[in-house]
């Protein structure tokens, strides 16, 4: 019994290729970067420098296609395509997609860089031997640039092609599957292990070292709250097990809840904070900087994405640390943010996806650093005296010393720290998900021990990256990585654009005009029937005796040729289908069900229509297993219906059996469900 109990609560279903290795390297580099912070460190800042000066431009040169490609989509015939099947429906509100992906792709940063960016600009060396007001239009132009469209599309390109990977082709939710029509079913063997490996270490430590410079912050403010004596390292144990824990709970709880009430609830307060910011502060030059910024941006888009300071070298060292930095950066976060995206976003259409992932955030972003930034430059000029650009190599504590230039700071103080704290446990809680999720193979039901195992896993060695300084050495290493999974995404995009050529044709490929045969040869009979008004009643007994006998007759010559057929029968509502599997992406489905119509109230009141008494009609509809649109068939004959599922199924044979099309044969991951 006892063994049983410990069977049940240990039952995994853990990846063992994917779980063992990444657990492994995860250990191996967290303890060497606690045992021997500085060297190890030194080793990864050497590796890193050589990566940003002579690499440079890959990073350039990739986040420019991923802008370009995601605009080209979304512009293009193939924004129509939905991330699932032709007839699936959001599974979130637009408001809870926006929120949620907003809070796993900024989360904590948006906090933490929204003052300290903006200043550290305006003060830097390499920009001071310009016109304060120069000095301020820069600041606002570089952060627009490194939180804008560039970053959004390095998330939004993994994102759109897992989802459109997984909800499209169905299979599993896993970067791997974003290389299937380059590898085929090569992404079930060693390379797709290999892949989700480095997705799993990328995503751990991108969430670690965020995390712990999070708890940084969160302790600082409540010292500067009097709510903590001073910003020990004892504190900091207490923040991470709490809010973990609070993480781990919400992670177990599921998207729909934990993870979307938070969301929603910290995208409100968001809002709060920024009005109140926008209002107390100077209101008149705020809405005034964020017009002229956004117009600057703008102007100086392409400039800003093709500038590699080559002709600037004193601008070069400014321009490793912070532009190519952030790329690397956000490159190396979008294994996680993308994965999450991924998973919240099916249903949507391709250009919805792009359009809202893209814009929307953005904008956000711009209004935010605008609020916080530029008001924290206004300030240091006009009222500090210049005591906040002298804290700009004090991160952790500059947000709050901004607050007390405003009324109402205290408020204000903990409202920031109540966000950043919500901001934690959305990136924390979503993080596990994530891990979980490829750590399992995008199991559905996974038990909830693993969510707690990656959460402890989280806190534990957090807790001791922190203890020993060993997390800027961890940060590095994220950013190294950033540099191999740059050359994947541009495989992802050659997947993607492979994927969607094929699809585009798939389901646009028409069949003969003929598919709605009639031959004239019963032509009173079906007058009469147009000329009738068919009940709900009538429909189903067509459906029951015509449609259901010409299917059975077509199922019994198919199994004479060797082929099984099913016939699938519903009722409630009545629909019957005539099916053949195959290990494809849409098996081969033709069906028919009841539908109706509204019809308008002149039509029904014209005395020369006769039968049309009443404001519904019905009629059985068509539709088939790809979820293209279907027809009318009530004029069908017995042997006019057996003609149209054949030409349908021809339609089917043909687009299968092209050469152009064998990514559609499945692996076993997609069984034509």
């Amino acid at each position: 019994m006892k063994n049983l109990l410990l069977f049940k609560l240990f039952k995994t279903n853990l990846d063992r290729g994917v779980t063992v290795p990444s657990l492994i390297f995860i250990l191996g580099v967290c303890i060497f970067s606690v045992l021997f912070p500085e060297q190890v460190n030194s080793v990864l800042n050497i590796i890193k420098n050589f990566i940003f000066i002579n690499l440079n431009w890959i990073y350039v040169w990739c986040v420019t296609i991923f802008v370009i490609f995601l605009v080209f989509l979304m512009f293009s015939k193939y924004g129509n395509i939905k991330l699932g099947s032709n007839d699936s429906k959001p599974e979130h509100s637009f408001f809870s997609w926006i929120s949620m992906l907003f809070a796993a792709g900024m989360g904590i940063g948006l906090m933490y860089f929204s003052v300290a960016e903006p200043m550290q600009h305006y003060s830097s060396d390499v920009f001071k031997e310009n016109h304060f007001i120069n000095r301020a239009k820069n600041a606002q132009l570089y952060t627009f640039f490194h939180w804008g469209i560039h970053a959004w599309a390095i998330y939004g390109l993994v994102g759109l092609t897992l989802a459109y990977f997984a909800y499209r082709y169905r299979l599993p939710l896993s970067l791997r599957s974003g290389l299937y029509p380059l590898l085929k079913d090569k992404i079930t063997g060693k390379w797709g292990n290999i892949i989700d490996i480095f997705a799993l270490c990328s995503t751990f430590f991108g969430i670690t070292t965020t995390l712990g410079f999070g708890v940084v912050q969160i302790n600082s403010g409540l010292d500067k709250l009097n709510l903590f004596p001073d910003t020990g390292f004892i504190y900091q144990v207490i923040i991470v097990l709490v809010l973990v824990t609070i993480s781990v709970i919400s992670a177990t709880s599921g998207v729909n809840k934990g993870i979307k009430i938070l969301s929603n609830i910290n995208i409100l307060a968001v809002i709060i904070l920024l009005l109140f910011v926008l209002i107390l502060g100077p209101t008149v030059y705020l809405i005034g900087s964020f017009t002229n910024g956004l117009g600057n941006y703008i102007n100086s888009f392409f400039d800003l994405t093709f500038n590699t300071h080559v002709y600037e070298k004193e601008t070069l060292p400014w321009f490793y640390n912070w532009t190519i930095l952030y790329w690397a950066w956000w490159i190396s976060w979008s294994p996680f943010v993308g994965l999450f995206i991924a998973r919240i976003s099916k249903g949507r259409t391709i250009r919805e996806f792009i359009a809202a992932v893209l814009i929307i955030p953005t904008l956000f972003n711009f209004i935010w650093m605008t609020v916080f930034g530029n008001s924290a430059i206004w300030l240091d000029i006009n009222v500090a005296n210049g005591a906040l650009s002298s804290l700009v190599s004090d991160p952790d504590s500059l947000m709050f010393e901004f607050l007390e230039y405003l009324p109402l700071s205290s408020i204000l103080s903990y409202l920031v720290i109540g966000i950043i704290i919500i901001f934690f446990v959305t990136s924390a809680d979503s993080g596990i998900l994530v891990m979980n999720s490829i750590s399992s193979q995008n199991a559905k039901n996974t038990p909830k021990w693993q969510m707690i195992f990656w959460g402890v896993l989280l806190a534990v060695l957090s807790l001791m990256l922190l203890n020993a300084g060993g997390l800027q050495a961890l940060q590095t290493m994220t950013l190294i990585t950033a540099l191999p999974f740059a050359v994947i995404m541009v495989l992802f995009a050659i997947s993607l654009m492979k994927a969607l050529v094929i699809d585009y044709k798939y389901y646009e490929k028409g069949i003969s005009v003929t598919t709605i045969p009639w031959s004239g040869k019963f032509w009173r009979e079906r007058l009469k029937q147009m000329l009738s008004y068919e009940t709900k009643s009538s429909v189903e007994n067509f459906i029951n005796t015509e449609v259901t006998t010409a299917l059975k007759e077509l199922k019994h010559e198919f199994l004479n040729n060797g082929i099984n057929a099913e016939i699938n029968i519903y009722t409630k509502p009545l629909k019957v289908e005539f099916e053949i599997r195959h290990k494809i992406v849409n098996k081969f489905l033709y069906g028919v069900r009841v539908s109706k119509s509204k019809i308008s109230d002149q039509v029904v009141s014209d005395e020369n229509l006769p039968g049309m008494d009443r404001s519904i009609r019905y009629f059985p509809k068509s539709y088939f297993g790809d979820t293209r649109e279907g027809y009318d068939i009530q004029y069908f004959t017995k042997n006019e219906l057996i003609s149209d599922v054949l030409k349908h199924y021809e339609r089917f044979l043909t687009i299968v059996s092209e050469e152009s099309n064998e990514m559609f044969v499945s692996s076993e991951g997609n069984d034509g469900e």
